[in-house]
């Protein structure tokens, strides 16, 4: 009961992080931009840690690290992959605007929709495999969640969205990560084996958002040693945030 206690608490919580786009009406675009891009380099770090320190080792651990681990990391890769291409929908994490637009507002809505449902499996089955894992799943969520949510807000105004109603259908999109924690949990009771095929599957979803989505995001703007310099840090930052969490819950 604890882990499903655990691993709805942590759906609902990132569910609710949809709810921060509402800094979008409040901060000027300048200033966000600035703040979402070492968020953006903290979440690439998140991501990348939670993936080779935490997912793929439970994985090896479970299953060996033979061809099939391998070809469940690529699967992970590829299923992003295939999202973006097939629903016109991808990460982004900077609010839309002339020099930065979006695909059509419905489309993303829809895209964001099946993601959030792929995080909920995600986190779901990472709690089945065991709580620490569980919770550095959920915070490799969080970290990249934050921004992109305040990107989704950003293209749904700009496709026409008043900003309330944008609100409230970004967050209703984001809900969808409680069927994916229902499923995941589900399908753990009652398939043996479910819990070795998500883990390294997980691993390559949150490669590629962070190797083929967020690191593009920093490097759009002219080189500056200064910022280049922090969004380092904030990368190793999150990195070493999920080695201690390693540490600290093993």
């Amino acid at each position: 009961m604890i882990v499903w206690l655990l691993g709805f608490t942590s759906v609902i919580v990132i569910s609710a992080i949809s709810l921060t786009s509402i800094m979008v009406l409040w901060l000027r675009d300048q200033k966000l931009q600035k703040i979402l891009l070492y968020l953006v380099s903290f979440s690439v770090g998140g991501l990348f840690g939670d993936a080779f320190l935490h997912l793929i080792p439970e994985a090896m651990e479970k299953s060996g690290f033979g061809p099939s681990v391998s070809l469940l990391i690529i699967l992970g890769i590829l299923s992003s992959f295939t999202i973006e291409k097939f629903l016109q929908w991808r990460h982004c994490h900077i609010p839309t605007s002339n020099e930065h637009p979006h695909s059509f507002a419905y489309m993303n809505l829809f895209g964001d929709a099946v993601h959030n449902l792929i995080d909920g499996l995600i986190v779901g089955g990472s709690y089945l495999a065991s709580i620490p894992i569980g919770l550095s799943t959920t915070l490799a969520v969080i970290f990249h969640e934050i921004p992109q949510e305040l990107g989704d807000f950003g293209v749904l105004v700009h496709g026409g969205f008043s900003k309330r109603k944008a609100l409230w259908f970004n967050f209703l999109t984001a809900l969808t990560a409680i069927i994916g924690a229902v499923i995941a949990f589900v399908l753990g009771a009652t398939q043996e084996g479910f819990i070795n095929l998500l883990l390294p599957f997980a691993a390559g979803n949150f490669i590629y958002i962070a190797g083929s989505d967020l690191i593009p995001e920093l490097r759009k703007d002219e080189p500056n040693l200064k910022q280049a310099t922090l969004q380092v840090a904030s990368i190793s930052l999150g990195v070493i945030l999920m080695f201690l969490l390693l540490l600290l819950l093993s």
